[in-house]
């Protein structure tokens, strides 16, 4: 008996040890992917370089929220640096905070509206590439009507075609998600 106690005990020990490892890799994982979405967020969004590792890393925690204690600890960077940049995603309305009941500290997240804004330019910027290949396909087809001495000179037109297929397609894609985000069917 004495022996079963001590094996169990070793393979809770084996666990715990292995718990710990995974725990290390998701966190090295996390951290990782804070500095690559970090880096397509300071390009993207025009932040800076902290403030794109802080939205990173809001967006990387999800919805139960990340406390500027947690920040200044895990970015390592002062106090003043967490603070500057913080107020400043909260300006551009990119993040937002929740309290807990009996709790002082401010738990930020991703603000919702910051991605839902994100999809309208997106698909702001597919319409205006959709109605310049439009007007070009029309340009092209017009010089196609025209007594050309050489079929070769023609212009091919199925790239646009598809492209603005393509454009339409994921158009309608993108509406899908933002209605969802918009009808709180994400819990971001």
């Amino acid at each position: 008996m004495h022996r079963i106690l001590l094996w169990l005990i070793y393979l809770l020990s084996k666990t715990v040890v292995n718990i710990e490892k995974m725990k290390d890799e998701i966190c090295k994982e996390k951290m990782a992917l804070v500095e690559k979405l970090g880096v397509h967020l300071e390009n993207r969004e025009q932040l800076a370089p902290v403030a794109a590792r802080i939205l990173s890393y809001i967006i990387l925690t999800g919805k139960k929220g990340t406390t500027f204690e947690d920040m200044v600890t895990i970015l390592c960077a002062s106090k003043s640096t967490i603070s500057t940049h913080l107020n400043h995603l909260q300006d551009l309305k990119k993040i937002v905070y929740f309290t807990k009941t009996g709790d002082r500290k401010k738990y930020f997240i991703i603000n919702k509206d910051m991605i839902v804004q994100h999809i309208d330019n997106m698909i702001n910027e597919w319409q205006e590439v959709r109605e310049l290949h439009l007007e070009i396909k029309s340009y092209k087809e017009t010089i196609n009507t025209l007594k050309l001495e050489n079929d070769d000179e023609k212009f091919e037109l199925s790239f646009h075609n598809d492209y603005i297929q393509f454009l339409d397609e994921a158009s309608s894609s993108i509406e899908t998600l933002r209605t969802k985000l918009i009808d709180n069917q994400f819990h971001i």
